[in-house]
């Protein structure tokens, strides 16, 4: 039996929500049911066929394993057949799109944009896998990798390619550098380009660049009603970290804007000598090019964002909703997926819901507001590790419900209204305005939200705090995703030649940590002296369950004469 729903909205026809929604909370009269409790892959993006299967993006994919297929063959909403197909090699968490455009089904790795023709009937196609994009940039793997596609209504196809840098620096991640001027990297990253949806084997050089000054997007969708790209931006990181002497912590945690972009082509959004700080309410110039007076008036003349999120609330998905199961205020609205902030500290971590903005002919027509929040489990989140879901994909189904997908353990989750859709207003609405009041989600008091890490301050905690807390969190477990634990690690724990090495030249691309792997930037911190340097180290080689020997400021020394500040340590050292 397939699992074939029809467009009626008709609320008798929806299965029935599980009692507690999920665990999630939402607004009055919408129901929620877990359509797949965990997959062992876990999940990024996910889409929905025109028969109701479901298709979610493995988080770590691999050959034939990128695609986990979910059929619900009952109709009570859970998926009862789960199928894994496609990919061409190991994936490492950054695979993120998953849509369906015009009967076909596309998905990426970090480098390459897949798709299949959707066989009628069938839960796995029975079409070759064909390869329509490929990063074929030398470098492979950088941070800002991950491939979100959208597409328009002319069979075109859009993808970022993400700035392989935080903010274009000399020295990228490194305290007091100044940015290079005019910044490189924008030649062929930090936009988005256009393609045809349907031409096999393309790479970047056969696209058009349809927009420009744009760091790292992974939310990202075409609105059919005004039949325009939009896409939520990723800010910038480590105000604090590398320009301790021009902002607070507090600074830090807040700024910059999570920036929500109409996007006409052609433009510009300001990276990497501007953000935007949704306090002032304008762009302001980038601390790395604070010597370039000549930009500032540039300011005005850039993009501006339709609304500034918080800062770090890591937008992950964007989903324009077309479907006519829920009330018309969510007709035609933005559905964003805040994954939630890695580098808060020392004040709680904050996003990890489902934001909703109300729109009308292509701007925002209301205050964003809070539509699925509980995700997290725990309030305040001290260290990412502490949130048990994290929201990343949205789809929608036939019907109008809503899917959402998140990344730690592969729970799928299927949303659905149930309630009269004409007197929908304020009043249901009124429980989720309160959510904003969470630690979570509100702006943090800049005194009375900052949470003290427990115990004795020792010799190298200091330093940690200052440059490292913001990736391997307060309890040093990272982030599951970009940032590896440091408790148990080889790395760590094991030779001490490598770990000063890492230290102090960094280390970019992919890794492996206790078996999993990894993908991001490890600065170099070649600034630190000897004693700072042997104190972190020692610290973290004595904490988070580690107990490994001590490293003296002369084991340091040693390293950095032999090895020099651009002997960079990778994993095959």
């Amino acid at each position: 039996m397939l699992s074939i729903i029809t467009a009626c909205t008709d609320k008798q026809s929806l299965p029935e929500g599980d009692p507690d929604n999920g665990g999630l909370f939402l607004p009055q009269n919408f129901e929620a049911l877990v359509v797949v409790d965990s997959l062992d892959s876990k999940a990024r993006q996910l889409a929905v066929s025109d028969n109701g299967d479901v298709y979610v993006k493995a988080r770590y994919g691999g050959k034939d394993s990128s695609v986990i297929a979910l059929r619900d063959t009952n109709q009570d909403g859970k998926a009862d057949v789960i199928k894994l197909f496609g990919g061409s090699g190991r994936e490492r968490g950054y695979g993120t799109a998953m849509r369906v455009y015009n009967g076909y089904l596309y998905f990426t790795s970090e480098l390459t944009v897949f798709r299949y023709k959707l066989t009628p009937g069938k839960l796995v196609p029975e079409s070759a896998q064909e390869v329509i994009l490929e990063d074929d940039h030398p470098h492979g793997m950088h941070e800002h990798i991950a491939k979100p596609i959208t597409f328009d209504n002319n069979g075109h196809m859009y993808v970022p390619f993400g700035a392989p840098s935080n903010s274009c620096q000399e020295s990228n991640r490194t305290p007091g550098s100044p940015g290079i001027y005019p910044c490189p990297l924008l030649e062929d990253h930090g936009g988005v380009w256009q393609f045809d949806a349907n031409k096999v084997g393309q790479t970047q050089k056969d696209g058009v660049k349809y927009a420009t000054g744009l760091r790292s997007v992974v939310a990202m969708d075409w609105n059919t009603d005004d039949n325009n790209l939009y896409l939520v931006q990723h800010g910038r990181d480590d105000l604090l970290r590398l320009w301790s002497e021009k902002y607070s912590p507090w600074e830090s945690a807040v700024l910059p804007a999570e920036e929500f972009f109409r996007v006409p082509k052609g433009m510009d959004g300001g990276w990497p000598y501007f953000y935007y700080d949704q306090i002032k309410k304008k762009k302001v110039i980038n601390p790395e090019y604070a010597g370039h007076q000549d930009l500032v008036a540039k300011g005005d003349s850039l993009e501006q964002p339709l609304i500034g999120f918080p800062g770090h609330w890591a937008p992950n998905d964007l989903f324009f909703y077309t479907g006519d199961q829920f009330p018309d205020h969510y007709k035609k609205g933005a559905f964003i997926a805040f994954h939630g902030s890695t580098n808060r500290a020392p004040y709680p971590q904050s996003g990890y819901f489902i934001a909703f903005v109300p729109f009308e002919n292509g701007k925002p027509s209301g205050e964003w507001e809070v539509f699925a929040d509980g995700f997290a489990k725990v309030d305040p989140i001290v260290n990412v590790s502490d949130a048990i879901y994290r929201p990343m994909g949205i789809a929608m189904g036939p019907d109008g419900s809503l899917y959402i997908s998140e990344t730690e353990k592969g729970k799928v989750w299927r949303i659905m209204y149930k309630g009269d859709k004409q007197n929908f207003g304020k009043e249901q609405l009124a429980s989720m305005e309160k959510r904003k009041l969470v630690s979570s989600i509100r702006t943090p008091d800049e005194q009375k939200d900052i949470i003290k890490a427990s115990g004795l301050i020792v010799a190298g905690q200091k330093v940690f705090d200052t440059y490292c807390i913001a990736c391997h969190q307060q309890n040093g477990r990272g982030d599951s995703q970009r940032f590896p634990p440091l408790g148990g690690s080889e790395w760590v724990v094991g030779d001490k030649e490598r770990l000063i090495k890492v230290l102090l030249n960094g280390l970019e691309g992919p890794i492996e940590v206790k078996g999993k792997p990894y993908n991001n930037l490890m600065p170099q911190h070649s600034f630190l002296s000897n004693e700072d340097a042997a104190n972190v180290l020692t610290f973290i080689r004595k904490n988070f369950g580690n107990k490994a020997s001590a490293i003296t400021p002369e084991e340091v020394n040693n390293v950095r004469k032999t090895s020099g500040k651009g002997a960079v340590a990778t994993s095959e050292n």
